[in-house]
């Protein structure tokens, strides 16, 4: 590589983009996701920190993302089955309980 800026060209395009991009709202038939799933959502405070733990299953297995504000980047696990998803879910709420976190709200997403 003769220019150190040589790589970055080659990764950005000037081109403008032709396709339209399409926002979700909220409704619509064409979800990637179509099996049914239940959400679970935990908010817990400590001092002046919230943080989040989520809990998706569907049949396809589980899914646990952690929002914690000490960390840069939330953080996910998924799991083959469901019923392992909500152990280590509640063993993650256990333990944060146990490490001085309270609970503000446990169940399912609100939204509006």
């Amino acid at each position: 590589m003769k220019d150190q800026n040589d790589f970055f060209e080659d990764l950005i395009d000037d081109e403008p983009e032709t396709e339209t991009t399409e926002f979700f709202d909220g409704e619509g038939e064409d979800d990637d996701d179509d099996e049914p799933s239940e959400i679970r959502t935990a908010v817990m405070a400590k001092n002046d920190l919230i943080a989040l733990l989520t809990l998706k299953v569907s049949a396809a297995g589980g899914q646990i993302v952690r929002v914690d504000p000490r960390e840069s980047l939330p953080s996910a696990q998924r799991y083959e089955d469901e019923a392992t998803a909500l152990t280590w879910f509640k063993r993650s709420l256990s333990t944060s309980r146990k490490n001085g976190w309270s609970i503000i709200y446990d169940g399912e997403p609100l939204f509006g």
